[in-house]
C-alpha cells in the first residue's frame, strides 16, 4: 500500500526547481570552523559607526608528530555594545565554533608576486569551552598549601 502511494508520487513530482522565489539565486560559500582562539580579539574602526573585531583561530587535524595546525583569520562586524563586549571578552585559547561567509580574493603583492587571501567574516561564534585557568597555590617545604598573605 505505501510502495505504490510513494511510486505514485514520485513519478508526479515536478523537477526540483526554485518556484517559491523569484529572486536569483545567491552564490554562497560558507565556512565551519571549530578551533581555538590563538590571539586575543582586536578592535578596528571601520568607519564612523561600523567596527569590526578581528581575531585568529587555530583548528588542528592528525594526531601526534602528524599533527598540523591551520590558522583562520576572521572577523566580526558589530553592531551593539553587547556583541563587541561578547567577542572582546573571549580569552586566548577558547574553544569556539564559527559559522562564517568565505570568499576568496587575488592580489599582486608588493614584489610581484600572485597571491591569495581567504576572507572570513563571521556571521554566529559560539564558546564551546573557556580555557583552564589554573591558579598555582604556594606550598612550603612539606608541599602544605599556605594560605595568602595579606598586607
Amino acid at each position: 500500500m505505501f510502495q505504490s502511494t510513494f511510486r505514485a508520487a514520485s513519478r508526479s513530482a515536478a523537477p526540483a526547481v526554485r518556484t517559491f522565489s523569484t529572486t536569483p539565486r545567491a552564490q554562497l560559500a560558507r565556512m565551519s570552523i571549530v578551533g581555538r582562539l590563538g590571539t586575543a580579539p582586536e578592535e578596528v574602526n571601520v568607519s564612523g559607526d561600523r567596527t569590526l573585531i578581528r581575531y585568529v583561530i587555530a583548528s588542528n587535524h592528525m594526531k601526534g608528530e602528524e599533527r598540523k595546525t591551520s590558522w583562520f583569520r576572521v572577523a566580526s562586524f558589530v553592531s551593539s555594545q553587547a556583541q563587541k563586549d561578547f567577542l572582546m571578552s573571549i580569552a586566548k585559547g577558547s574553544l569556539l565554533y564559527v559559522d562564517a561567509d568565505a570568499r576568496m580574493d587575488s592580489y599582486t603583492d608588493a614584489e610581484g608576486n600572485k597571491r591569495s587571501n581567504l576572507s572570513l567574516i563571521a556571521r554566529n561564534v559560539d564558546i564551546i569551552s573557556r580555557p583552564k585557568v589554573e591558579e598555582a597555590a604556594e606550598t612550603n617545604e612539606e608541599g602544605l598549601v599556605q594560605e595568602a598573605a595579606h598586607a
